[in-house]
Order: C-alpha cells, then sequence, then structure tokens
C-alpha cells in the first residue's frame, strides 16, 4: 500500500521538456479556529487524468475543493497551476483561470430554460448574452464529448440525470483546464451513473484535469486513474489505481479498492461488515442471512449477525409486521404522488425500494410514518390498521423511522445529544411532573455506547456531531424502541464515509436478525443488491417488481425497472 504521495505522471511540452502538474498544492493547511480541517496537504494532478480524492466525513475533501475554486483561501501553503502560483480571490476568478467546479448540488435555476441556465452570467462582459458563441460552443461539445442538451427544455422538467448532464455542460463551456466533481452521482441512477462515468472519461481524454470527489469505491476503480485519500485533514495516502486500462505511474505499486478502504478507515477491509465489503467489491460477496442466528463481534462491540451463503432470502415465516394495500396519496394540488402501492414484509426480512429520486419514494416513506394521509388504501402495522393513525401511535405500535433529511425530520439541531436520543419517550423520565436528567444520562449514555455515537459530551447540541454520528443517533433511538416491529430506513447511508456506512449496515441487519421487518428505501443499488431479500423498484409513485436479489440477474433487471421500461 502506497503511503507517501508519488508524483503526477510525467507529461512534456512540445519541445519536450517536463511539463508541471495542472494543479499542485504544496503544504496546504486551512485552519477554522481551533479546528484544523487541512494540515499540509501535498497533492499533484495531471492534465488527462481522472484524480479520485477519497475521505470519511469531515477528511477535508470539501476544504480542498473550496481552496481550488476561490471559495476559501488557504492559511499557509500555495496552489499552483500549470507550474504557477495560484490564488483566486473568488469562484468566479478560478473560473476565469480555468477552473470550473461542478458541486453536490444543483444550481440551476428551475423555471428558467436550459438555454437561459447556461447563459447566466456570461453577459457580463458583452452586455448581452451571446447566444450564437454558446451555439458553437454546445456543438463543440456534442461533437467531442457526446453531451447533448436540450436548451429549450425548462430545467425543472428535466430528469435528475439530465439535470446533472446541463451542470457539466455549464462547467465546461469555457474548456477549464481543471475540473472539480463533488459527488457527482449522489442523486443518479445506475443508468446515469455509467453514463456520468463515461463522460468523466472523456473529458479527461481530452486534457482536461479531472477532480472527483466521491464516497463510492466502485466509481472509483471504473474510472480513476489516480487516488488521494484524505483522512483528519492530512494525506493518508495516494498512489495509482488497480484499474483495467488506468493510467498509472510507473513503478508506483497500485491501490486496490482494500488499500482504499484501509487508508480512509484506519483498518482492514476484512474488519468491514460483509455486506458492505461486497458492495464496494473488497472480499467475496456474502449475503444476509436473517433468520435469527447466532452473532459475532464487530467493531465497537456492534452484533453483527453470522453470514450464510450468499443471497439467502429470509423464511416467509410469521405474519406480517407491516401491510400495505392500495395505499395512494394526493397532494394539495390533486397530483398523484404515491400510486395504489402494495407491500409487505415479514418479521426478520429485509425489503428494499430503488430508484431515482423524486419517483414517488418521499412521500411513501412519509405516508408509513403518518406524516403524511393517506388519500385511499390501508396500512396495518402488526395487524392494527393505523392507516389514519398520526405518528406517535405508530411509534407506540412499534414503527421506527429514519427519515431521509436528518437534519430536518429527524433531530432538533439545537438540543442536547441526550434529548435528541429520547425524543418520542421523554415521557418515561417524568418523576413529580420534572425530568429525571440522571436517569436521561444513563439511558443516553448507554445508547452512545451500542451504537457508537461519539460525541464530546452527552449535553452538547446535536449540530456538533459530524454527519456519521446524527445518523448512528437517530438509529440508536429508533432502533431502541419497545416494543420494535418494523423499521423504515430511507437514505440511511446518504452522505455517510464508509466507517459510519459500515455501521449503519450492521445495525440493520441486526435488527433483522432479531426478527424486526425492515424497509430501506436507498438510491444506493449496490447496498440494496447485497443487503435485502429482494428488492421494489419505485417509478413514477407505483412500485414495480420485486426482484429478488439471489437473481443471477438482479442488478440488471433492478436497473431496468429503474428506467420505466416494461418487467
Amino acid at each position: 500500500m502506497t503511503t507517501t504521495l508519488p508524483p503526477a505522471p510525467a507529461r512534456e511540452n512540445d519541445d519536450g521538456t517536463a511539463a508541471p502538474p495542472a494543479l499542485a498544492l504544496r503544504g496546504v493547511t486551512r485552519v477554522f479556529g481551533a479546528h484544523t480541517a487541512l494540515d499540509t496537504v501535498d497533492l499533484e494532478i495531471a492534465a488527462g487524468e481522472v484524480h479520485c480524492v477519497l475521505g470519511e466525513n469531515g477528511a477535508g475533501k470539501s476544504t480542498l475543493c473550496n481552496i481550488v475554486f476561490g471559495s476559501l483561501p488557504p492559511t499557509t501553503g500555495e496552489v499552483l497551476l500549470d507550474g504557477e502560483r495560484f490564488a483566486p480571490s473568488s469562484p468566479a476568478d478560478a473560473l476565469a483561470r480555468g477552473v470550473a467546479m461542478v458541486h453536490q448540488h444543483f444550481s440551476l435555476v428551475p423555471t428558467l430554460t436550459v438555454q437561459e441556465n447556461l447563459l447566466l452570467g456570461r453577459g457580463v462582459r458583452r452586455l448581452r448574452p451571446d447566444r450564437a458563441g454558446l451555439a458553437a460552443r454546445l456543438a463543440a461539445i456534442a461533437e467531442t464529448l457526446g453531451l447533448q442538451v436540450e436548451l429549450d427544455a425548462r430545467a425543472g422538467d428535466l430528469s435528475v440525470g439530465a439535470r446533472q448532464r446541463v451542470e457539466i455542460v455549464k462547467a465546461l463551456l469555457d474548456d477549464p483546464a481543471i475540473l472539480l466533481l463533488d459527488e457527482p452521482t449522489a442523486v443518479l441512477g445506475p443508468d446515469e451513473v455509467d453514463s456520468l462515468l463515461a463522460t468523466v472519461r472523456r473529458v479527461a481524454a481530452a486534457g482536461t484535469a479531472v477532480v472527483l470527489v466521491t464516497h463510492k469505491l466502485g466509481e472509483v476503480m471504473r474510472v480513476g486513474d489516480r487516488a488521494t485519500v484524505l483522512r483528519g485533514g492530512r494525506v493518508a495516502g495516494s498512489g495509482p489505481l488497480a484499474r483495467e486500462g488506468g493510467a498509472g505511474t510507473p513503478g508506483a505499486p497500485a491501490l486496490t479498492a482494500a488499500d482504499l478502504v484501509g487508508l480512509m478507515v484506519g483498518r482492514e477491509a476484512s474488519s468491514l461488515d460483509p455486506v458492505l465489503a461486497a458492495s464496494v467489491g473488497v472480499v467475496p460477496t456474502a449475503g444476509p442471512s436473517h433468520d435469527g442466528g447466532p452473532e459475532a463481534p464487530a467493531r465497537s462491540g456492534t452484533p453483527v449477525p453470522a453470514q450464510g451463503p450468499a443471497q439467502v432470502p429470509a423464511p416467509a415465516t410469521g405474519d406480517p409486521v407491516l401491510t400495505v394495500r392500495g395505499l395512494t396519496v394526493d397532494d394539495a394540488d390533486g397530483a398523484r404522488r404515491v400510486d395504489a402501492v402494495d407491500l409487505e414484509i415479514r418479521p426478520g426480512q429485509i425489503v428494499g425500494i430503488a430508484g431515482v429520486e423524486g419517483n414517488g419514494q418521499s412521500e411513501l416513506v412519509a405516508a408509513l410514518s403518518g406524516a403524511l394521509p393517506a388519500s385511499a388504501g390501508t396500512v396495518l402495522l402488526d395487524g392494527v390498521d393505523v392507516t389514519h393513525a398520526g405518528p406517535r401511535r405508530r411509534t407506540a405500535l412499534g414503527l421506527g423511522v429514519v427519515p431521509e433529511d436528518r437534519h430536518h425530520e429527524a433531530v432538533v439541531t439545537g438540543l442536547s445529544v441526550t434529548t435528541n436520543l429520547l425524543l418520542g419517550r421523554l415521557h418515561r423520565f417524568r418523576r413529580l411532573g420534572l425530568l429525571d436528567r440522571r436517569a436521561m444520562r444513563a439511558a443516553a449514555a448507554d445508547l452512545t455506547d451500542r451504537f457508537d455515537v461519539r460525541t464530546a459530551s452527552l449535553d452538547a447540541p446535536m449540530s456538533s456531531l459530524s454527519g456519521g454520528n446524527q445518523q448512528k443517533a437517530v438509529l440508536a433511538r429508533e432502533l431502541s424502541l419497545d416494543p420494535l416491529r418494523c423499521v423504515v430506513a430511507a437514505q440511511p447511508t446518504r452522505g455517510l464515509d464508509l466507517g459510519a456506512v459500515d455501521d449503519v449496515v450492521a445495525h440493520l441487519r441486526t435488527a433483522a436478525a432479531r426478527g424486526v421487518g425492515v424497509l430501506v428505501v436507498s438510491s444506493e443499488l449496490s447496498e440494496l443488491l447485497v443487503l435485502c431479500d429482494r428488492v421494489h423498484v419505485a417509478y413514477r409513485g407505483a412500485l414495480r417488481g420485486p426482484v429478488p436479489t439471489d437473481a443471477p440477474d438482479a442488478r440488471d433487471r433492478v436497473a431496468h425497472l429503474m428506467t420505466g421500461a416494461p418487467a
């Protein structure tokens, strides 16, 4: 495993002399008060390569991108562009120097057309937008990169993949030398991911240096030439990737997916939950075993069920813990968001729902939790009709819910960690009309220990926790309900680093091993295929499938259904 920084692949000028790296960071440090986000980071990126930057949440990836793109200055150190000092005062300055960035969250104005979005800000130097120049540049991009956009389409009407394509085209309009991509596949379906990664390779082949920031090791190994891993603001390792056809660096050992896992989380890939390890391709696939069998200890004392043969479905025994029949949800304008959904989950089963965002998954979860009223249909929880029951009644009957937006729906960031861990059950700690703070702290300490929630203090505000620890706190609260019959987890690993994902996956599998029914709604198809017994696909408010995950063509079938093609 490489632990020191090798140089970028050597390039030559036209006269045969060695060309400097397209982008270089030398001893870059960025300090925020008492916190050091980046610590003496050295990094080199060559023209024409895809350089992947990985790391856990809080490792400094976003800070690095913001420094290169001119949103932040380094505290110390310097950035070099083609060997010359580069100190952009703003993103506009960086763009003028040939550095473009595609942010994780879309920046398009949804009410404007694609053409109007592409022209925004481009008339400052010319008094009026240069439509002819835009058309010529778009034609060149379409010819060389195969990227085409619908200029007359309203941005808000485009699919997620089409909007992502417009964002990339917008970044490429001025033919940048450096392209920064921050988690570009976070909300894309499998086919859209394939298309995006192919585009990334074409952009690099045209001579642009591409910096890809991602959590997804599968994508790194498919598209990257070299990778740098940040941990705690420092470079933990860097080197060429063991990717077939990768550019690499002569004489340097190639990094495997297992190497990257070790660099990211500071421990061997073999210590990961087998389900997660299989999803990132670092160990042979070990599928779910949800029959309540023996358990083996995992990191931080987290119990993980023993593994059986790959992709063994849970036995369909016992009465369903969740039964949904004809569930329909219409919004305030009468638009149908959930369309006659049927679903059944039995004890110990983990059932997945895949799909590109915006196909009714969010509304389905809200309806199951009681946050949205049903327009038609029935919902039974452990045989009890809760169709018109509120969230408190469903919680009392044993329904745990992990919302997809933890900041706005799952936690109260201004309240303490203790209070957040016990939300919904504070009445159990009342003594003579007052809250028993000592008992609350003892209960909270037990949950933080069992679920490895890392906090400086139980009295600290929830906002002080990292994203991964906030998510583990939500899981701790919901999975410790008594009784707990079913848990609905929406996008439970979104935006989390590999170590936090490992913990989340292990806790869901442990709940299933105890006989809890688990429904996971996620855009992470690889995780669903190795975690779940079967996967449904959300498309335009309806559920398609299911697809058994032990089927040899399960991935292709799920991806096929996600496109809207016939089953």
